[in-house]
């Protein structure tokens, strides 16, 4: 198995199929959490090939764009790495990240067994944190049309994955932050991820200090 011929094949299958998404969960984003996931599982002494692999399709066919339904995601990577004539063994590994790397909500705990996974989950929410992370939520924000923010409309923790796809065009972009971005610093699986998120996360508090200032006029 030509590890190397596979990974630049998928490469430039995803990079086709995403490179005009406009929500923040474009190509740009998978090349950012594959140098990120390649960068962590080195340190963790992951498998690279199953790391990269689960980083070019973790974000494939993401839940919240189908419906909420999280079974696209791992069937059309299924497909994408048996046609490129990845082993059954790698298959079932990295469809297993893919089902369950995503955030579903402040109250949904998804165990990610492996190292492999743990990698690029971690590589995943730390581009949902710091200037990144902003950057991609007010993307996120003007897609699904939620206002910028409203007093009157408080951050719910979401204790189920289906109040948490309902609610994606119902809050705030600001909501966001507290409903997600400040909670993924507790939640990071490796040593190496924990300190990243670290300034990461000072870094989303420091923009919401500011915002808040700037909204009541103080600054």
């Amino acid at each position: 198995m030509d590890t190397q011929k596979i990974i630049s094949g998928i490469t430039n299958e995803v990079k086709d199929i995403m490179g005009q998404e406009g929500t923040g969960h474009d190509w740009w984003h998978i090349y950012r959490v594959l140098e990120m996931a390649k960068n962590i599982g080195q340190q963790e002494k992951a498998d690279m090939f199953v790391v990269q692999l689960a980083a070019l399709l973790h974000d494939i066919a993401d839940w919240k764009f189908n419906d909420g339904d999280d079974t696209v995601g791992p069937k059309l990577a299924r497909e994408i790495l048996i046609k490129h004539q990845v082993s059954p063994e790698v298959v079932e590994q990295v469809c297993e990240i893919v089902e369950k790397i995503s955030f579903k909500g402040a109250g949904v705990s998804e165990e990610m067994p492996s190292v492999e996974g743990k990698v690029v989950q971690d590589a995943d929410r730390l581009d949902a944190m710091g200037a990144m992370g902003i950057a991609r939520t007010f993307a996120y924000g003007g897609h699904a049309g939620r206002p910028l923010y409203d007093p009157d409309n408080k951050p719910i923790m979401h204790q189920t994955k289906e109040d948490y796809f309902k609610a994606k065009s119902q809050g705030t972009s600001i909501n966001h932050f507290y409903e997600k971005l400040l909670l993924l610093k507790d939640k990071m699986n490796t040593q190496a991820a924990k300190k990243l998120a670290e300034g990461r996360h000072k870094f989303l508090e420091e923009y919401l200090e500011r915002f808040f200032q700037e909204w009541q006029g103080k600054i």
